[in-house]
């Protein structure tokens, strides 16, 4: 298969990707009537550490996907259907972080499910990934902000332990963030998403990249060289060399002659 052909797997429409039969997360609540949404806080609140106290670690993803899913710590927890903690491998060696769950992620009670997570999945398969083994995917925040908002600084640090035990108990070698607002989170990177996608980071001692959110992709079609898609490809490339660099196999990726 050629270079074109291959990004051509997630040459998709909005249009294109069904949304029926959505995967459940184990204990998920059915959908409820439409709840009236919260105001949501606009205190900033303070940044914390990269590292969560011993006495407050987990001692398994099962502990603390219960806690999780009972939380009310912050303003988003009277407005959600479920808690979207996890889905994919926990043995990983890729973590993908996203921003915050959306409607169809709200519902199911699993991350990246919707119009962006399928794309996410075509892209990552577009290399040869296996999303059921090679990928474990969750979010800065566990719940959906009302009406699909950005976050605020009070919500993604208040569900920051979570996230960074998700990185300590899964342990992966690869992180790549989707978004802006994973990569304020993990990396406290002031640049525009546009600035830094396709770099590599060392934080924490693992290899993090910051790519395009699916959703953008999705708004932006054109797979002309500079185009996001066209970059996008360039950084799937790269995520999948530098992951067989790591598990010690050959790198074989598609090259550049055709787009």
């Amino acid at each position: 298969m050629t270079d074109k052909e291959q990004m051509s797997l997630f040459d998709i429409t909005p249009s294109e990707i069904p949304l029926v039969e959505l995967p459940h997360a184990e204990g998920s609540a059915e959908a409820p009537p439409a709840k009236k949404t919260a105001r949501s806080s606009k205190n900033i609140s303070p940044a914390i550490s990269n590292t969560v106290p011993v006495s407050e670690q987990f001692a398994s993803l099962d502990a603390l996907r219960e806690v999780a899913c009972n939380c009310q710590k912050c303003p988003l927890a009277p407005t959600r259907t479920n808690v979207v903690v996890e889905r994919g491998d926990r043995n990983a060696k890729i973590m993908i972080i996203g921003e915050a769950p959306g409607e169809q992620e709200d519902l199911s009670g699993l991350p990246f499910v919707g119009k962006s997570g399928q794309l996410l999945d075509k892209i990552l398969e577009s290399v040869g990934f296996d999303i059921a083994k090679d990928v474990y995917v969750c979010n800065t925040v566990k719940c959906r902000p009302p009406n699909n908002r950005v976050p605020t600084p009070v919500e993604t640090n208040t569900c920051k332990p979570y996230l960074l035990e998700q990185i300590r108990l899964i342990d992966p070698k690869i992180i790549l963030l989707t978004g802006a607002t994973s990569l304020k989170s993990i990396l406290a990177e002031k640049l525009a998403i546009t600035k830094v996608r396709g770099q590599w980071y060392e934080w924490e001692g693992r290899l993090v990249m910051p790519i395009f959110h699916p959703s953008y992709l999705l708004r932006n079609q054109s797979r002309e060289q500079g185009s996001p898609k066209w970059l996008t490809w360039q950084d799937v490339k790269a995520i999948k060399a530098k992951y067989l660099e790591l598990m010690g196999a050959d790198s074989v990726v598609g090259d550049d002659e055709e787009f």
